[in-house]
């Protein structure tokens, strides 16, 4: 969208959000990966938000969803905050920026992929210095976990995100267009439904969900 400031855009970046933060309240009652880690979809929203209007876009996005959720919902105060608004930039904002450069089912495939690796290698940083102050743990507890706990579950929670952006990816630009807040693509550029596509989405959604269920016991 040419006006980043246009009434169109902060309409569909608030109506993402909502649609964000909704995506947290309907997962809530997932059970947790070690009795404290939750998996929301909301990184699914906001990476396909960034693939629409670009990765400052998919920034904001994080920032705003986390902050909604933190003044109603959380219960791990500013260091969930800044957790989730690290974990979800991680993710979106590599993956729209090499998007934005590819635009293109190659470019969004190499992006998201390059997301889930990001916010993997991010968490495991971030939880290594923060979760101690949180939890009340001491860091060789959390160092012990970093393997074991934090690196499945954040490779799995970005592949089933990655999974959700690739199946939903076409239908939410498309209903935008139809609405009037994302410009019609050019004729010659307009994407076209590839089986392919859906069969790949399918397969990294079905697999990471596998995987998730492994990881809360259910498998």
């Amino acid at each position: 969208m040419k006006n980043r400031f246009s009434t169109k855009y902060m309409a569909c970046t608030a109506m993402l959000v909502a649609v964000s933060y909704l995506a947290v309240l309907l997962t809530r009652g997932i059970p947790k990966v070690s009795g404290f880690l939750s998996y929301e979809p909301k990184d699914a929203i906001i990476v396909m938000a960034g693939f629409i209007f670009g990765p400052m876009t998919a920034a904001l996005l994080s920032l705003l969803t986390s902050f909604l959720e933190f003044i109603t919902i959380s219960t791990t105060g500013p260091w969930g905050l800044l957790m989730n608004v690290l974990a979800s930039c991680a993710f979106s904002v590599p993956a729209a920026w090499l998007y934005h450069k590819k635009r293109t089912k190659q470019g969004a495939l190499i992006g998201l992929g390059v997301g889930v690796l990001s916010m993997t290698a991010c968490m495991l940083l971030w939880n290594y210095i923060i979760t101690p102050f949180y939890m009340g743990v001491e860091r060789a507890e959390v160092a012990a976990m970093l393997a074991t706990v934090f690196l499945p579950f954040n490779l799995v929670k970005g592949g089933i995100n990655a999974g959700i952006a690739l199946l939903l990816y076409k239908p939410l630009v498309t209903a935008l267009r139809k609405g009037g807040f994302v410009e019609q693509a050019e004729e010659g550029k307009r994407g076209k439904f590839s089986w392919g596509s859906l069969l790949l989405a399918l397969i990294v959604l079905v697999s990471f969900g596998l995987w998730f269920l492994v990881l809360i016991g259910v498998l």
